[in-house]
This record gives structure tokens, C-alpha cells and sequence, in this order.
């Protein structure tokens, strides 16, 4: 049997003439000595992008069953299918959070049994928010609903928008965020962001009826607050000004950075809003207008005109 029909033989013979062996013993000096960059030196059990996904898939199942879950469930199977899917998708979900609590920035050192009991209670009580976090979405559904004439039904703003999906995740996601998850919550935000297009980043705080329309491009940042019945369009900031640097060149982590938006506020595609400003209640940011102070409530604010 020469080596073109033997498969086994091909991979030695590409593994002589590659020297893949040096660059194997190579690879294994700069991970594990030279430029060793592994979190405290030691932690190889990271969180599992692939399962994180399943988890917040799992989630929006249960919260739209059918939408999300099975198109055919009935009145006697619908309960049946949610405490299955959601079994299954905490149970996932508790592997998970027991790997990112080792991430936690100040977190004291523990035992294997302390950190999976903390597993454990934070699962519990993630689980137990779902109800609050489907009320919240059901806000945000019928804002999307209520604010796009192109919308033809609920189902069709569940099933089509992205902006839907993008807050799904971060709602869930900043559930997470809250119950002291972060690196979690980041993973599925970044999830999201690469689905979507839309990057909110999971500490922002959102109430209740909030609609980005299209999405694309859309940036929230960490400290970001929006308020009640709020609208954004595509390619929307609501970013940081500036980054304060420590002594030590490194910017400094978790001052208040982002603009503080109040409630029935719109925002039109490519504005950008930078720092810690606040946009008062009602107003209405133009399309591509760059915006650095703080706005009344009721403004109405557009690029300036050439003559």
C-alpha cells in the first residue's frame, strides 16, 4: 500500500516534512515559559463558547417557546417542552459559571467544593429572574411592534429583527453581569455582537420598551444607562469621551464613562454621543450628529447647516 491510499502514512510523512515536530516543542516554550500569558499562571478550564451558545439558544427557548423552541407545540406539551429545555440548558449553564468564577477580578482563591456550591447558588438564582427578564423583553417586543410600520406582527419582529435578538442575549447576559459573572456575560454579548452586528456590552442598564431598529453597527458601551421607551437606529455610539490613564500607563477600569439616556428618547442612524453626558427625556438626536454635552429634556438636536 503506497502512501497516496494509506491516510496514516500521508500524516507521517507530512509530519517529517514539516518538522512539525520542532515547531510543536517551539510553540510548547512560548506557551508555557517565554511569553506565558495563561490567567494566574495556572487556569486551563475556560469558558466554552459553544456551550454558552447552546445555554442562551436553551434560554430563548424557554422564554418563546414557540418561537424559538418548536413551532407545533400544544397547550398540553408547552410546559413539558420549557421544563425539559430549561433543565437541560442550567445544567449546561452551571459548568459554565463554575469556569468563569475563576476569571473574577479580587476573587479570594476557594475550593473545588465552594466554587461549584456558588455555581450552584448563582444558576439558581439566574434561573429564578427569567420570569422578570421575559416581562422586560415583552416590553421590548411590543416597542418593536409599536415603532416600525414595516413590522407586519409580534411574531414576525421575534423571528426577523435583529435588534430582538441582540437584547435577548443582553438581557440575559446582564442578568449574568449582575450576579458577579462578567467574563459569562462578556462571552455572550460578544456572541451576540458577532450574530448581530449590535455591540452592547452586558453592565449598560436598559429599562423596559427599548427598540433599535436595523441595528448594524449599533455600540453600547459598559456604563451606558438608558431609560424607558427608548429608540436607536443603525451605526448609533453611545461610546466613552476619553480613558483615564493610572500612573502606571494602564487605563483605569469601572469609572462612569458612558452617556446617561433618559426615558422616550430617539436616536437616528450614525449619531454618535461620547462621555458621561445626559440626554434629557423626549428628545431627539439626528441622523450623524456628534454630541459631547449634556442635551434638556424635550431637545431636538440636528447637524448645523452650511450657507
Amino acid at each position: 500500500m503506497n502512501s497516496r491510499s494509506n491516510p496514516y502514512q500521508r500524516v507521517a510523512i507530512a509530519y517529517s516534512h514539516w518538522g512539525v515536530e520542532e515547531v510543536v516543542s517551539a510553540l510548547r516554550e512560548s506557551r508555557e515559559v517565554t511569553h506565558k500569558i495563561r490567567y494566574l499562571g495556572r487556569i486551563r478550564e475556560l469558558p466554552s463558547r459553544e456551550a454558552v451558545s447552546s445555554v442562551v439558544h436553551g434560554c430563548a427557548a424557554s422564554l418563546f417557546p414557540t418561537h424559538y423552541g418548536h413551532a407545533d407545540l400544544t397547550e398540553e406539551s408547552i410546559d413539558y417542552f420549557v421544563g425539559t429545555t430549561l433543565s437541560s440548558t442550567l445544567a449546561i449553564l452551571v459548568e459554565q459559571v463554575r469556569r468563569a468564577l475563576f476569571f473574577v477580578q479580587g476573587r479570594e482563591p476557594g475550593t473545588d467544593e465552594a466554587i461549584e456550591a456558588q455555581a450552584v447558588e448563582l444558576t439558581r438564582r439566574f434561573a429564578a429572574a427569567l420570569p422578570g427578564i421575559r416581562a422586560l423583553l415583552v416590553s421590548d417586543i411590543r416597542a418593536a411592534y409599536q415603532g416600525d410600520p414595516a413590522a407586519g406582527s409580534v411574531s414576525e419582529v421575534l423571528l426577523c429583527y435583529p435588534g430582538v435578538s441582540a437584547i435577548i442575549s443582553h438581557r440575559l447576559a446582564h442578568e449574568l453581569y449582575r450576579l458577579g459573572v462578567p467574563m459569562l456575560a462578556r462571552l455572550i454579548s460578544e456572541i451576540a455582537h458577532s450574530e448581530t452586528g449590535i455591540d452592547i456590552h452586558p453592565g449598560a442598564q436598559i429599562a423596559e420598551s427599548f427598540f433599535i431598529d436595523h441595528g448594524t453597527g449599533v455600540v453600547i458601551g459598559e456604563t451606558a444607562i438608558i431609560g424607558r421607551n427608548v429608540r436607536l437606529y443603525q451605526n448609533v455610539t453611545l461610546g466613552a469621551k476619553r480613558f483615564p490613564v493610572a500612573e502606571d500607563g494602564s487605563l483605569v477600569k469601572g469609572n462612569a464613562r458612558h452617556p446617561i439616556v433618559e426615558d422616550d428618547v430617539v436616536v437616528y442612524a450614525g449619531a454618535t454621543i461620547l462621555g458621561r453626558v445626559t440626554i434629557g427625556r423626549g428628545s431627539v438626536i439626528g441622523g450623524n450628529v456628534w454630541l459631547t454635552h449634556d442635551v434638556p429634556a424635550g431637545s431636538s438636536i440636528s447637524q448645523a447647516r452650511c450657507s
